[in-house]
């Protein structure tokens, strides 16, 4: 029986609700879990203070749904400028005029309750921006994406801990093969389906791939303490000219947040100092550091062309999926997502999430790095405007695939793209290696 308009536009109501609600939750377990000094201090010049990821978020709500698709007043027109993330670089954030914490929470609230009387009136079709609910679901995956880099800054932060969350499951790689074949051929790369994937993911498009080996999970802490055991950090030859440069000006000898004391590493994680675990996959490093890894094992990072095929491509049917494990939404039992957890899952952790190569862990856990500049697709178009994805493509960006513990499945998917600059380090990434068949 053929769903009716207005079904399907009850549908896409009730997602976009559950959505922007996950998301709210979200984001006051992070803003409230702290007292409001927390909130306004910058814990790190990498960062926004608390307060302004909080107001950037109402802000933006308000101008996409009410003013865009509503078509209604400004409520807060001079704070515009204030919460422009392209205006003003983190750096110089605390020294805006800011709302306070209260003020922040009641803006924001009261732009989710107006957003919430349009979504329930407005019509879901009818032009690029409402159809499907797309602009409901951008604002949602804006405010998970936020939240990400909120945790962030939680994890940045100094002082006892504020947040916690249950360990994930248990993983092991006894019986998996330390690599997996991905063989030659094309494969659909993008989507020009999915109804909230972002313009850099689209549109669909054939690539050709020669065939390679991959990982079958990320690279391990186990394994990396290897190579800064053998000198990695001080051995040039595994480094790209700026990565050597970078490591030797700011005296990195391992990834951020770990210290060796007596002999062991350890590391902090959200206000925690523990033994670094060695069968988690490594977490905290540059794209410069897992190239050099790369290299020093005699691999190279994946491309992304290469990533994504290993994690959709079918070969038993042709096409490529919407995750490594079919067309089905994320669980909990497939992928370690939604800051559920606090931390990666051991590697080989979530046999229901592999991909039809074989490989595990590809969505979620951690950013996995890979060897390509951001660049657009053939055919890219930018929408709903230049500055989410346009300025950014070229070499000075490097793509990270998959997501990560700290993602929330709705801006997470096998076309999903994330970049970012060679030399960041608190990020939640990771990543995995491969080689020419």
């Amino acid at each position: 029986m053929t769903e009716t308009p207005v079904a399907a536009d009850e549908v896409l109501r009730k997602r976009a609700l559950d959505a922007l609600t996950t998301a709210r939750a979200r984001t006051r377990l992070l803003t409230e879990c702290v007292d409001d000094g927390e909130l306004t201090a910058q814990h790190s010049p990498l960062m926004s203070p608390l307060v302004w990821d909080l107001a950037h978020i109402g802000n933006q709500e308000e101008q996409w749904l009410l003013r865009a698709v509503a078509g209604r007043e400004a409520i807060r027109p001079e704070i515009d400028s204030v919460y422009d993330a392209f205006e003003h670089p983190r750096a110089e954030r605390p020294a805006l005029p800011l709302l306070s914490p209260t003020e922040s929470r009641t803006y924001a609230s009261d732009i989710r309750g107006r957003v919430l009387d349009v979504l329930e009136a407005h019509p879901l079709h009818g032009s690029p921006l409402v159809d499907s609910a797309f602009a409901f679901g951008m604002i949602a995956q804006h405010e998970q994406q936020h939240d990400e880099t909120m945790l962030i800054t939680h994890q940045l932060r100094r002082g006892p801990a504020a947040l916690d969350a249950p360990d994930p499951p248990g993983g092991g790689t006894a019986g998996l093969p330390a690599e997996v074949p991905v063989p030659a051929g094309p494969f659909t790369m993008g989507t020009s389906a999915e109804p909230w994937a972002l313009d850099n993911e689209r549109p669909a498009h054939h690539r050709h791939v020669d065939a390679f080996f991959i990982d079958t999970t990320p690279v391990t802490n186990g394994a990396f303490q290897a190579f800064v055991a053998d000198g990695g950090y001080t051995d040039e030859r595994w480094w790209a000219p700026e990565g050597w440069e970078q490591i030797r000006r700011h005296g990195i000898g391992a990834p951020l947040f770990w210290r060796c004391e007596g002999g062991q590493w350890l590391r902090r994680r959200f206000g925690v100092t523990e033994p670094v675990p060695e069968d988690e996959p490594v977490l905290h490093v540059s794209w410069y550091e897992a190239d050099a890894y790369a290299r020093w094992a005699g691999r190279r990072l994946p491309t992304e062309a290469e990533w994504e095929k290993a994690a959709r491509h079918d070969p038993a049917s042709g096409r490529s999926r919407r995750y490594p494990w079919g067309d089905d939404d994320p669980t909990p039992e497939r992928a370690n997502l939604g800051q559920r957890h606090l931390r990666p899952a051991p590697a080989g952790a979530y046999p229901e999430g592999a991909s039809p190569c074989g490989a595990r862990q590809l969505i979620g856990d951690v950013w996995e790095w890979t060897s390509s500049d951001f660049l657009p697709y053939p055919g890219f178009a930018a929408f709903p405007y230049r500055e989410y994805s346009e300025v950014f493509f070229g070499p000075g960006h490097k793509v990270l695939r998959g997501g990560s513990f700290a993602v929330d499945p709705v801006a997470c998917r096998g076309t999903f793209r994330n970049w970012d600059l060679p030399v960041r380090r608190q990020i939640f990434s990771g990543f995995r290696t491969a080689r020419d068949a």
